[in-house]
């Protein structure tokens, strides 16, 4: 679809249609004052199951749905990136049987919602480690990654067996392989991040009344605004993301100057 993120809400049929400004809670939201990039910490399904007396995938499958909502959501906001953070390198501390369904919905999800990529133009990239992923499932991100590279709506960052501190260790392996000669800056070192033509972002949001970054982003987060949800994720929908870009439009940055 041609139309550019910023007039398109989602149709019944998970498309978009033309639409005005999206509103936040004081109003529609101001184009000039949105994020470029926003990081979502996704947390909340387990607890949501079990508060529900559910199996805990039944959360995680209520996470998926809301992600779906979400990145509609922000490509009618009209934002250019939206980082996920899908899955943890941590997260293989869990249960076997729970990081199974995990990698199930990983790898059923990227290529059942190739059709609603392709609809709206949503270009899926990948962070994180492939070294450690079920090899089916990395070529599942190298197929998606590679059908949606020409796509030019709304950028979607998954964060696939992803840690900050991870991808700090990996890029500096890389720097040390490939820069000879090259002086170590912030800029020679960001090059060789996971995504390194991704802008820092600007906003992280965490959901499920949680407040900590929990490894996500921990290099690109330095001057990020940071906005925590108690809902849990699974009850995410569109209000909720408008009312954090509505919250991010009323803080002014300063980046350690003053204004």
């Amino acid at each position: 679809m041609s139309s550019s993120p910023d007039s398109r809400i989602p149709a019944a049929e998970g498309g978009f249609r033309a639409a005005s400004l999206p509103r936040g809670a004081g109003g529609p939201l101001d184009p000039s004052k949105l994020p470029r990039h926003v990081g979502i910490i996704m947390d909340g399904n387990g607890r949501w199951a079990t508060a529900r007396g559910k199996p805990r995938s039944e959360g995680h499958l209520e996470g998926v749905k809301a992600a779906k909502r979400v990145v509609g959501a922000a490509a009618e906001a009209g934002l250019p990136f939206l980082s996920l953070y899908t899955f943890s390198t941590e997260n293989w501390a869990r249960a076997e049987e729970e990081v199974s369904y995990l990698m199930f919905l990983v790898r059923s999800y990227l290529r059942k919602e190739y059709d609603f990529y392709r609809r709206n133009g949503i270009r899926i990239v990948h962070s994180g480690n492939t070294d450690q992923l079920p090899k089916d499932i990395v070529q599942e991100i190298q197929d998606v990654t590679r059908d949606t590279a020409g796509f030019t709506g709304l950028t979607v960052n998954l964060s696939i067996n992803y840690g900050g501190r991870d991808e700090i260790l990996r890029a500096f392996r890389r720097y040390l392989e490939r820069g000879a000669g090259v002086p170590l800056t912030e800029e020679s070192f960001r090059r060789h991040l996971d995504q390194p033509d991704l802008p820092d972002p600007d906003l992280i949001i965490r959901t499920a009344n949680e407040q900590r970054l929990s490894n996500f982003l921990l290099w690109e987060s330095a001057y990020s605004e940071l906005y925590f949800s108690p809902k849990p994720w699974p009850e995410w929908d569109k209000e909720d993301l408008f009312g954090a870009l509505d919250e991010y439009a009323r803080r002014s940055r300063r980046f350690g100057g003053v204004l």
